[in-house]
């Protein structure tokens, strides 16, 4: 079965070794780098969560594709929401971790633009300060080091250009409450015990949205979830994998 994983800002697939070598036997586990990230290219279009997700499917045309599950962690989960506002035909299933279906009130829209300006500045040496405290639970910055100090370099080594257009992209981002509400396919929903950026309530509140939806407490963990906790992580969304997949019937 396809599976797409798109990563958190600001980080790349190198996120999803783990998932990689954990699911792989079983699926075809796809990690794209989103526009401007790793080793893509970010381009001249207009910052948007929809450019992301038309990315995505046209990386699944280009691979013969049909349908797939499809999920994100963080900013990966914004752009899941949109590709099934634009691309619900091509669902097979949806992953939505660590993220939120609400839109960013005035005052969160505001704060990422000047993260965007303050990063085009001064360089991507911002995020130590203002992004990664956020990123790793309580337990991840107490006593997993090499953790912490990878997603610190990937943080470091994102380019100012993309996180400022990320950062843009996901402020103008819409509430996706109903787009939850209008899937016809299985999802799961993906909340580190930790999160103090979408805890644990935003999630719940997801999953109750959802008409085929579940939920997933990962403890121990934080905003980068799949990463904090890579088996734990693994084993929920393997259990959601191995259940029935595509549009449910309503009867």
């Amino acid at each position: 079965m396809p599976v797409v994983l798109l990563h958190a800002f600001p980080l790349s697939s190198v996120m999803w070794l783990a998932q990689r070598e954990g699911l792989s036997s079983g699926h075809q586990v796809i990690t794209p780098d989103l526009r401007g990230f790793g080793g893509s290219v970010l381009g001249e279009e207009a910052p948007s969560l929809d450019v992301m997700a038309d990315d995505v499917a046209r990386l699944l045309d280009d691979r013969g594709i049909d349908r797939a599950v499809v999920g994100g962690q963080s900013m990966g989960g914004y752009v899941t929401m949109a590709f099934c506002r634009r691309h619900p035909d091509r669902l097979l299933g949806v992953v939505l971790a660590d993220t939120k279906a609400g839109a960013d009130p005035a005052p969160a829209a505001r704060r990422r633009e000047e993260l965007a300006a303050a990063v085009l500045a001064r360089g991507t040496s911002v995020l130590a300060d203002e992004v990664l405290p956020g990123l790793l639970g309580r337990t991840t910055v107490a006593r997993r080091a090499m953790v912490y100090g990878r997603v610190r370099a990937l943080t470091l080594s994102a380019s100012p250009k993309a996180v400022a257009w990320a950062q843009r992209a996901m402020a103008g981002r819409p509430d996706s409450f109903d787009t939850l509400r209008g899937l016809a396919v299985p999802a799961l929903v993906i909340v580190g015990e930790e999160d103090e950026l979408t805890p644990r309530g935003e999630a719940e509140e997801m999953a109750k949205a959802l008409p085929y939806g579940s939920l997933a407490v990962i403890e121990r963990a934080g905003h980068l979830s799949a990463l904090e906790q890579p088996e734990a992580f693994n084993r929920a969304l393997a259990a959601f994998l191995a259940g029935p997949m595509g549009p449910q019937s309503r009867a």
